[in-house]
């Protein structure tokens, strides 16, 4: 029984793409996450419109 090196070498390269996908979402998500904390204010309490 021997190795499909094809098969392996495409899960492999499926498998790496995954986690560079991964990767880049995490740090967008981030960055969009300390965007938010930066620009948030604080909700004026006397306007129900905003909650």
């Amino acid at each position: 029984m021997g190795i499909n090196y094809f098969t392996l070498g495409v899960i492999l390269l499926l498998l790496l793409a995954l986690v560079i996908w991964l990767v880049l979402r995490n740090r967008k998500d981030e960055k969009d996450f300390e965007q938010d904390n930066i620009d948030s204010s604080p909700i004026d309490q006397n306007d129900p419109d905003k909650e």
